[in-house]
């Protein structure tokens, strides 16, 4: 009887690590399917930048510095993203993401803001289309980036309580990264306001 009773304990024990397990695996291929929606949008948008080059070069020749960072940030983006989808919640793999990511949306806004000083080129069909859809994209890449977080967060803290703890050590789930925003230091900063 006693013997019994050690395998039923055993065997619960079993299959409460095996839970564990699985349960880790769920978590960690939810963040990886999440990273999978913003590489989607992320490719939209890298195959809609030089679309949108193409269609304002006429317009913008004396802007040729512009257009060609835009091309240059863009790539870079692109290779990143790149080694990102060969990675998602790799430390390194994700830095690096943000950081082409923060470039590409600095010159992106240049270009932006390049576009809206001229009316003509504002008003052409086929930019105003493009501009829409690149908007349509950031505002799904920002929602897709929000989900990925989210499952990452889930990842992180199921791996990181116990028991889970021992079981992620053991069959090497390592830490996720978040994906987040590289924006301007310079715009994070308050602004100093004097009434004198």
């Amino acid at each position: 009887m006693p013997l019994i009773v050690l395998i039923v304990i055993i065997v619960v024990i079993a299959f409460y690590f095996i839970s564990i397990y699985n349960k880790l695996v769920t978590l960690r291929n939810r963040y990886l399917n999440a990273f999978k929606q913003i590489d989607v949008q992320l490719k939209r948008r890298y195959d809609l930048i030089p679309n949108l080059v193409e269609s304002t070069k006429g317009y913008l020749a004396h802007e040729r510095g512009t257009l060609e960072e835009v091309i240059k940030a863009r790539n870079t983006a692109f290779d990143a993203s790149k080694k990102a989808a060969a990675n998602p919640g790799e430390a390194a793999a994700m830095t690096g993401l943000m950081q082409a990511e923060g470039v590409l949306s600095g010159v992106m806004g240049k270009l932006l803001a390049v576009v809206e000083s001229y009316p003509d080129l504002k008003a052409n069909q086929t930019v105003s289309q493009l501009m829409e859809e690149i908007t349509s994209t950031e505002n799904k890449i920002s929602f897709a980036r929000q989900a990925y977080n989210d499952d990452v967060a889930e990842y992180n803290i199921g791996r990181e309580q116990f028991p889970n703890s021992i079981i992620a050590g053991s069959f090497n789930f390592q830490k996720a990264e978040l994906l987040e925003a590289i924006e301007n230091t310079e715009e994070r900063k308050a602004p100093k306001v004097s009434f004198t």
